[in-house]
C-alpha cells in the first residue's frame, strides 16, 4: 500500500473520531437541558409556595405560611371558656357589699312600740321589722319614713348620719329603728298634724329607693298621734338598744 493510500485511511478514521466525539457531546447537552435546575421542585421558580403536595425529593423541607400556623388563642371568639367568667359574685346588684340581697318589703313583717308612758304624749316609737324568709337579706342605711298619707309626705328627717354598714338580717331575725314623732310641748287647743300610721321605704345599697312600701299600724289604743318637724328617724340597728337609745335622748 502506498504512502497516500495510508494517509487517505488515516484522514477518513479522524474524520469518523471527531463526529462520533461531537455526537457524543451533542447528546450530553441534550440531556443536560432536560433535567430540573438545582433547588427547583417540579419545575417551579425557587421561593415559590407550590399549592399541592410536593413531588419532590423526601430530603426537600417544605415551606410554611407563619400565617398558617396555629395561633395558640383558641379562647377568643364568641364562646365563652370555662373559668374565664368575671365579675365580683360577693355584690349583689343593689351594691351594698354583701352576699346577700337587699330586702323586700314583701318578705318583712313590722311592728311598732310606744316607747312613752301611759299618760305622757306619744313621741318615742321602736319600729320592728322581721324577715320572713329563711334567707338573709340586707336593710340598707334608714328607712325613709313618711307620717303623713301618700308619697307626696315629706321623709322624717336621719338622726345624725346612719351607719353606712350594711345590717344584714338573718331568715327569721328581726332589724330596729327609733322614731321620734312630735316635739312641740306646748298644750291647750293647738291643733298639729295627725298621723293614723307610718310608711317607710327601704333604701338599696348604692342609696336609691327601693320599690315598695312598710307600713307600720299604731299600737293598740292609739288612733292617732301627733306630729311636727321635729321628727326623726334612726338607721337601722340589730338590737333594740342601739335602735332607741340615741332616739330616748330627744
Amino acid at each position: 500500500m502506498n504512502s497516500k493510500a495510508i494517509r487517505a485511511g488515516s484522514i477518513r478514521r479522524g474524520l469518523r473520531g471527531t463526529l462520533v466525539g461531537a455526537a457524543v457531546a451533542a447528546a450530553l447537552l441534550a440531556a443536560t437541558a432536560c433535567q430540573p435546575s438545582a433547588g427547583d421542585d417540579n419545575g417551579a421558580a425557587p421561593g415559590a409556595t407550590s399549592a399541592g403536595p410536593s413531588s419532590g425529593s423526601a430530603s426537600a423541607s417544605p415551606s410554611t405560611s407563619k400565617s398558617a400556623e396555629p395561633s395558640g388563642d383558641a379562647g377568643t371568639g364568641s364562646g365563652s371558656g370555662s373559668g374565664g367568667a368575671t365579675g365580683d359574685s360577693g355584690e349583689t346588684g343593689g351594691g351594698n357589699g354583701t352576699k346577700y340581697e337587699d330586702c323586700k318589703v314583701t318578705d318583712l313583717d313590722t311592728g311598732v312600740e310606744l316607747q312613752d308612758a301611759a299618760g305622757e304624749t306619744p313621741r318615742h316609737f321602736m319600729l320592728t321589722v322581721t324577715n320572713g324568709t329563711r334567707t338573709p337579706c340586707v336593710l340598707n342605711e334608714a328607712p325613709m319614713v313618711r307620717l303623713g298619707a301618700g308619697n307626696s309626705a315629706p321623709i322624717v328627717e336621719t338622726l345624725g348620719k346612719p351607719d353606712t354598714e350594711p345590717l344584714v338580717v338573718e331568715g327569721g331575725g328581726k332589724a330596729y329603728t327609733g322614731l321620734y314623732v312630735f316635739g312641740n310641748d306646748e298644750g291647750g287647743e293647738a291643733q298639729y298634724d295627725q298621723a293614723k300610721r307610718f310608711t317607710a321605704t327601704l333604701v338599696a345599697g348604692e342609696g336609691t329607693e327601693l320599690g315598695g312600701t312598710l307600713v307600720f299600724e299604731l299600737p293598740d289604743g292609739l288612733d292617732s298621734v301627733s306630729y311636727d318637724n321635729a321628727a326623726r328617724v334612726n338607721g337601722w340597728a340589730g338590737t333594740e338598744g342601739l335602735a332607741m337609745r340615741p332616739i330616748n335622748q330627744l
